[in-house]
């Protein structure tokens, strides 16, 4: 390593100096550095440049004869102890520099006072040591000898580094970590260097090493201050979030009075605004907006109704003719909200929300009538979750219409009222918003309730299913004198918002079927029920309350009914097995408390429940290529799985369950991969859900969809589709295989569907399976071409 460095070391000495002419002109062309600093940091390099420029032509001309080589020898030797001090004392102003102005130190520091005096010191030893050969001498044949007092030239560049380092580390808590480690390599680098030289004699890694760590100061100095500067940078962006946000804060906070001043003026709109935000920034979320974007949509749809504020109130309350609607005044609503919107020009979309949200995307709206994307996307997001909002909620003029009527008003709209894209995102978030309701239900059944007259309060209702549920209570008797009956009672019903009706406009609306009652003294009353059988057991006395063990298996439900001195077993045969099956408490002249209600993990099967009435089937008809199905609720029953490949043709018919009764009563088709070729079976992975009446189910990203639905000229209408499916009517779907790509198509009835499925996972085999929801398939054959 030695003879290596000794060998190169001239040339490594030009690279140096080249290294620090380019830092020179980096320096001088920086603008982040104040000036003081800029100009220490220049004379640091410069000196540096000189030193090792002149160290290596001491070297050049060493041992060279004539006047020339005599007087650049000479020169050179003195110049490089000459300019070594100074590189000390550059650098000592470099670090006062740092200290005053970055560190803040108001006290000036007398050792780095003292080391600036003996820098200045050195300097003039080193001519007088050029006159005396102090430290070095030259022979007449121009060779370089050390002197007597070689040695005193290196206390000062070893010495006065050390006393800086005091200073450094004393005060190191005001320099930045890259700062702090410049100064470090600065002082320590040169010094092992110049212990190492006084024995290695012939090199000059001294003042290779202190052009080196001049070098690097610069460079260390620009990444401090990019790194500040990113800082500072990531600050005020910070700053600027913080001021958006507190902006966003303020326009939230005005927006909402705004709104609160617009549903004062009508009891039943309160909260509609606010709703009506949500399932619209929910909608673009879902469709892939960015944050941004579904912001705009929330304050778009929160102030769609401000133009209410000029409608008078005597038409909102519609007090003037309570029979009729002034639908006249109520147009003008828009075109109002348009005028308070426009003000705020910094934000269109929000008069475009107000102004547009009432078109209809087959030119059928107002105010101006447009169609399709002649209308702005914020208003047709707008439009749909309006819409829906409004069907779910109580009016003045008309009570709140189930979810699921709402979603059918949704997707038969599609296309026609609202933008299909939208229309099927707000379809998925009614189904995320009801899924798992049951439980919901069941976790928020009341404790207690007393009813004094006959069913005067009635509980929330618990939902019976293949799973034993257990339900406990505890009753007294709240009669007064002369009222001797004193009794609970279990009520068995049917109810899509799963609530006891008794008004004939709830009972069609929320296609509400009572299938009977029991009481527990064991008399019932049967209504829609084909039959109930209830049978008294015997039992031991001693126990305590009030107990129902209950379950379903197909179209039979069990309960076990206890009492503390009877025990009874009710089997009751429903109309059909697409009904659900609910249970609820009530009674007359009773106090029931304590109640208890645990779902178990035990599972029931077709012998756990002895039937008391024949099955009702709707596919005895002929078979084909493979057997019929009755799916009477949603999936409940499905076909084998069919190999897709090449081109696929499977042609079925289909009738529609009499409890049907919406559009999505009706056949699907499910695309999926499994070991064992069934749905649900073993690695199953489902690709597509493409229900015949247009719509398509969610995936979990293992394929993706582009799904089409259209209305062909043969389509008439919604109810004339549903008649056709509850009469019976052929059905042919076709499926198209090229490597991971799977073309479907399907047509009836005027709805065409066509869904281009690509899929992202590695299998050999996909298969399609029939299902659907409420429908009988029969006659299924299949055609591969």
């Amino acid at each position: 390593m030695y003879e290596l460095i000794r060998s190169s070391q001239l040339d490594i000495m030009l690279m140096l100096c080249g290294a620090c002419a380019v830092v020179m002109v980096l320096i001088v062309m920086t603008d982040f550095l104040a000036r003081r600093r800029k100009q220490i940091l220049i004379m640091l390099e410069l000196v540096a440049f000189f030193l090792l420029w002149f160290d290596r032509l001491a070297y050049i001309y060493a041992g060279v004869e004539g006047d020339k080589a005599g007087i650049m020898v000479r020169a050179s030797n003195f110049m490089v102890f000459f300019l070594t001090p100074a590189i000390v004392l550059f650098f000592n102003m470099y670090l006062s520099d740092w200290l005053y102005k970055e560190g803040k130190v108001t006290v000036r520091l007398k050792r780095l006072r003292v080391i600036s005096v003996l820098s200045v010191a050195a300097m003039v030893m080193a001519i007088i040591s050029a006159i005396t050969g102090l430290y070095y001498y030259i022979d007449d044949g121009n060779h370089y000898h050390r002197g007597g007092g070689f040695i005193i030239a290196y206390i000062i560049p070893i010495i006065c580094p050390l006393v800086q380092y005091t200073v450094i580390r004393q005060h190191r808590k005001v320099f930045t970590k890259f700062i702090y480690m410049s100064l470090k390599l600065y002082i320590f680098v040169p010094i092992i260097c110049g212990i190492v030289q006084i024995f290695a004699y012939g090199l000059s890694i001294t003042n290779m090493s202190m052009v080196l760590v001049s070098v690097s100061m610069y460079f260390f100095t620009y990444v401090d201050v990019n790194k500040a500067a990113g800082q500072a940078h990531e600050l005020e962006l910070r700053k600027m979030a913080e001021e958006k946000r507190s902006m966003k804060r303020l326009f939230d906070q005005t927006a909402t009075a705004f709104v609160s001043a617009v549903e004062k003026k009508d009891d039943f709109a309160k909260g509609h605004s606010a709703r009506v935000a949500g399932y619209a920034r929910r909608i673009a979320k879902i469709v892939g907006k960015d944050e941004d974007y579904c912001d705009r949509v929330y304050y778009a749809a929160l102030l769609h109704d401000v133009g209410l504020i000029g409608i008078p109130d005597s038409v909102i309350k519609n007090e003037a003719n309570p029979d009729k609607w002034d639908y006249e005044a109520i147009r003008r609503k828009p075109k109002i909200g348009k005028e308070i919107l426009s003000s705020i020009t910094e934000y269109p979309y929000l008069s475009q929300g107000a102004y547009y949200s009432h078109e209809r995307y087959n030119g059928t709206g107002y105010p101006d009538g447009l169609k399709g994307e002649e209308i702005p996307e914020i208003a047709r997001i707008v439009a749909v979750a309006d819409a829906y909002d409004t069907m779910t909620t109580k009016k003045r003029y008309r009570d709140a219409r189930p979810y699921f009527v709402a979603r059918e008003s949704i997707v038969k709209g599609s296309g026609e009222e609202f933008d299909p894209l939208f229309a099927n995102a707000m379809i998925k978030i009614i189904d995320d918003d009801n899924m798992d309701i049951d439980e919901k239900d069941m976790a928020a059944i009341e404790s207690e309730f007393s009813c004094k007259e006959y069913r005067e309060h009635v509980s929330r209702a618990v939902i019976i299913d293949n799973y034993l549920t257990v339900i406990e209570f505890e009753c007294e008797s709240n009669a007064e004198s002369g009222e001797e009956y004193s009794m609970p009672s279990v009520l068995l019903f049917d109810s899509f918002d799963r609530r006891i009706h008794d008004n004939e406009k709830a009972i069609e609306a929320y296609k509400y079927a009572e299938y009977g009652e029991i009481w527990f003294d064991g008399h019932y009353v049967a209504t829609a029920a084909r039959n109930i059988e209830v049978t008294e057991r015997d039992i031991h006395a001693g126990r305590s309350g009030y107990k129902i063990i209950a379950a379903r298996y197909d179209d039979h439900i069990r309960l076990e009914m206890n009492t503390e001195d009877k025990q009874f077993e009710a089997i009751v045969a429903l109309a059909d097995k697409t009904k659900a099956a609910y249970i609820a408490l009530t009674g007359e002249n009773c106090n029931i408390h304590n109640i208890s209600v645990h779902k178990t993990e035990e599972k029931i099967n077709e012998n756990s429940i002895r039937r008391i009435a024949n099955a009702i089937s709707y596919i005895d008809r002929i078979e084909s290529d493979i057997r019929n199905i009755q799916i009477d609720r949603d999936r409940s029953a499905a076909t084998e799985g069919i190999e897709i490949k090449d081109i696929l043709e499977i042609a079925f018919h289909s009738m529609s369950l009499p409890t049907a009764s919406l559009v999505w009563h009706c056949p699907f088709a499910i695309v999926f991969a499994a070991d064992d070729a069934r749905i649900g079976g073993k690695n199953y992975r489902e690709y597509a859900l493409i229900k015949l009446n247009g719509e398509i189910g969610e995936t979990k990203g293992n394929a993706e969809n582009k799904f089409i639905m259209e209305k062909t000229e043969d389509f008439v209408s919604w109810d004339s589709w549903k008649a056709a499916n509850k009469r019976g009517i052929e059905y042919k779907i076709s499926l198209e295989k090229h490597g991971n790509k799977i073309l479907f198509e399907a047509e009836n009835s005027g709805i065409r569907v066509e869904d281009t499925i690509v899929i992202k996972d590695n299998v050999n085999k996909v298969y399609v399976a029939l299902t659907g929801d409420q429908c009988a398939l029969t006659d299924i054959r299949i055609k591969y071409i």
